[in-house]
């Protein structure tokens, strides 16, 4: 079945986030689903730190925002939070207008991923139970999947920003392994860059 943005692609670009996950629509389902549920006040809380005057906090919360919204395809999102990143330290002049439109951008996502989600024919999985098993059962994992997440766990371990691009460029077989709840604690501390918390998640995960 092909899985469709019942509003048109300009604000949720599914064939996108299909891609970025090799096709595994129900691996996106869940990453959607899991998007709905942590991220529909992140503009909020960005405000409020703004507002506090933590800019190192506010800059965090958009930069996972950012990512987390590149990787289900929700590029207008994306492009918002990647501006107003740029402007969170300069003054309120420069972070209003693009914190406002970002929020009325996530806004629109939200009820997209609403939509796509009530209007699917497959139900959207309460956990990721399979996929977790996956990892206890670490020595039922293929070889190459062993290998990759050594090597993505030696990236962390050194602080290697490669990591990132390993955690985009590999998501569905990650994903798979670790369960998807895992993946995206490991894939949202990466892109904070808290390559510490991003090891510990996933050796935690793998243990």
């Amino acid at each position: 079945m092909t899985l469709t943005s019942p509003a048109g692609g300009h604000i949720l670009q599914v064939e996108t986030g299909l891609q970025q996950l090799m096709g595994d629509r129900a691996l996106y389902l869940q990453i959607l689903g899991r998007f709905r549920q942590r991220y529909p006040d992140s503009a909020f809380q960005a405000r409020r730190a703004l507002a506090a005057g933590e800019t190192g906090h506010a800059q965090r919360i958009v930069h996972t925002l950012k990512g987390a919204a590149g990787m289900i395809g929700a590029q207008q999102v994306y492009l918002l939070a990647s501006q107003l990143e740029g402007f969170c330290a300069g003054p309120s002049s420069a972070w209003s207008a693009p914190l406002a439109q970002l929020e009325q951008a996530l806004r629109s996502l939200v009820t997209e991923i609403d939509s796509l989600l009530d209007n699917d024919e497959a139900p959207l999985p309460t956990h990721s139970a399979q996929p977790e098993q996956s990892v206890q059962r670490s020595g039922a994992q293929p070889p190459e999947t062993r290998m990759l997440l050594q090597h993505l766990a030696r990236l962390l371990e050194e602080g290697d920003g490669a990591a990132i691009d390993v955690l985009e460029q590999s998501a569905s077989v990650l994903a798979g392994s670790l369960g998807v709840e895992v993946f995206q604690e490991v894939t949202e501390a990466a892109h904070q860059f808290d390559f510490e918390a991003a090891l510990a998640t996933l050796q935690a995960a793998a243990a």
